[in-house]
């Protein structure tokens, strides 16, 4: 339909087609463009062993030279103290470590040995588990628990009727013993993890 209506304004106008196309002919030659011979070969680069991304460079000079052989020839535990003294002179910002927390950064060997010394610190927290209790003894085990946790009578038969079941978490060694000896003293067993 547009085609049709196109041709009728060209009809009715009678342009010529120069006219018409000119504008929309356009080379994209470049003025100087030389067609490629079909028989030369593709050229081949050299390229070098290595990637160097700052490209070739002038050799250094004699005093770095001879500023490389006087580092070179230190023992190494003056060799390790090369980098700190150079950035404090320089006045270099000392580097920040990266937190990695959140991030899972996989099995890694330091983990590993975190968790090693994490295991070797003295625990503070613990918690303290209801084994079982003796069946005559079902009540004074309730009013045991209801007296260090603060349920009502129901929640607290629900818990006890669920053993195993850990009682209160995270209290103090003593706070444990304590609530240990409780429950030993009402019918009932009870164990700190």
């Amino acid at each position: 339909m547009k085609f049709i209506a196109l041709a009728r304004s060209v009809c009715a106008h009678h342009p010529s087609l120069r006219e018409i196309t000119g504008p929309l002919q356009v080379r994209c030659f470049q003025h100087d463009f030389v067609p490629r011979d079909p028989k030369t070969k593709p050229i081949k680069y050299k390229y070098p062993l290595y990637y160097d991304p700052y490209g070739p460079r002038a050799p250094p000079s004699e005093k770095i030279i001879e500023l490389a052989e006087r580092i070179a020839a230190l023992p190494p535990e003056e060799r390790s103290q090369i980098g700190s003294a150079l950035g404090y002179k320089l006045k270099h910002p000392k580097l920040q470590p990266i937190s990695t927390e959140g991030m899972d950064l996989g099995s890694q060997g330091g983990e590993a040995a975190a968790a090693k010394v994490e295991e070797k610190k003295e625990k503070t927290a613990f918690d303290v588990k209801l084994e079982k209790f003796d069946a005559a003894a079902k009540i004074k085990v309730i009013k045991e628990v209801r007296a260090f946790t603060n349920l009502g009578l129901k929640e607290a038969k629900d818990l006890v009727e669920k053993v195993p079941c850990v009682l209160k978490q995270g209290v103090t060694k003593d706070e444990a013993n304590g609530i240990i000896e409780k429950i030993k003293a009402a019918g009932g067993v009870a164990v700190m993890e």
